[in-house]
């Protein structure tokens, strides 16, 4: 069949633009062929057998099908979820995986709003496998995250980091470790300790202890981790606020813009105040490092400087943010050194 009988058979000009209306029997016929093709996946050549036709005419007739809106092809998400947002933030960063969640109309400026939870554990859900063992830092997300829980694969889950309150452990992230060990039928290592320690030697004591040894033991195979971002300030980071005044002055002196599992970063996402790490109760970067899927869950315009950081710090694989927060990451900075170029141990 030449160009020009395919085209009057199609009722296409050669310039791709409808020349004919099609008649009763030839519309009966592409809604056949277009069911066949999107709804039962057949092949072209299939239908072609099917309808005693060329596959040359089957693709004619599937395209006209689309421009006379006998097919309407529709990619859609649920509404609290932004495709487009979240598809250009994973290229900017070179990440695995980012979804971006609509901010709530009247939370758009406050930091991780809960919607951010109920995501992730979906996203958790899909990236852990049975066998694995997940690993949960301490963080308001994190805890929002292990709530909503309602599915995961048999596994291990492990605690990263002590807590910011010895007192309302049962309340934080003990209590996470526990709720996603019970969603997956594994066993639980939590860790009854506080995260930052009055000085190294203190901390050192305590990692020696039967119990938290024991959850330090699983650190290096961990295979899926969650983590929170903190900013710098009052408010938005747990380990800022354990600070005294002057701790945290220095801190600031040495640019600090993001805090996460206890490990500091500058802007450019360099770890700067290492020696806070040996007087603390949590994972160590390197560690992290090594983990396949790291999942970072933070939200709100407040927090997007400090998600920057961390993400050029190519310690996280994966995102879960907002629509407030992903406007601002997409306008900050130069371009970042991809996320999944893990190899260098200080960062960028």
């Amino acid at each position: 069949m030449n160009s020009s009988e395919e085209n009057a058979v199609s009722g296409m000009t050669a310039g791709g633009r409808s020349a004919v209306r099609m008649g009763p029997a030839e519309l009966v016929q592409a809604a056949a062929m277009a069911r066949r093709f999107y709804l039962e996946g057949k092949s072209k050549i299939q239908i072609a057998e099917e309808f005693g036709v060329s596959r040359f005419k089957v693709a004619r007739v599937l395209e006209t099908a689309l421009e006379r809106d006998l097919v309407r092809i529709e990619i859609r998400v649920p509404a609290e979820l932004d495709a487009e947002r979240s598809d250009a933030l994973r290229a900017r960063y070179g990440l695995r995986h980012a979804v971006v969640v609509e901010s709530p109309a009247e939370a758009e400026d406050s930091p991780d709003p809960e919607n951010l939870g109920e995501v992730a554990a979906d996203l958790l859900g899909e990236l852990v496998n049975e066998g694995d063992v997940l690993g949960l830092a301490w963080g308001r997300s994190t805890i929002h995250m292990a709530a909503a829980l309602d599915r995961l694969p048999p596994c291990t889950v492990v605690q990263l980091t002590g807590v910011y309150d010895a007192g309302t452990a049962e309340r934080g992230s003990v209590e996470a470790v526990r709720r996603a060990a019970q969603v997956s039928g594994g066993d639980a290592h939590p860790i009854y300790a506080p995260m930052l320690l009055p000085d190294a030697a203190t901390a050192a004591a305590l990692r020696n202890q039967t119990g938290i040894a024991r959850a330090f033991e699983y650190f290096d195979k961990v295979t899926v981790a969650c983590v929170s971002i903190g900013s710098w300030e009052p408010g938005i980071s747990t380990v800022h606020d354990m600070l005294s005044d002057e701790e945290r002055a220095h801190y600031a002196s040495l640019g600090v813009a993001a805090e996460m599992s206890a490990h500091l970063f500058n802007g450019e996402g360099r770890r700067v105040g290492r020696d806070l790490g040996e007087r603390c109760i949590t994972v160590k970067a390197d560690q992290l490092r090594r983990i396949p899927e790291v999942v970072a869950i933070a939200g709100g315009a407040r927090k997007a400087a400090a998600i920057d950081a961390v993400l050029r710090s190519g310690l996280v694989t994966s995102l879960v943010t907002d629509t407030s927060a992903a406007d601002v990451l997409m306008t900050s900075g130069t371009t970042p050194k991809p996320a999944l170029n893990r190899n260098d141990p200080d960062g960028p």
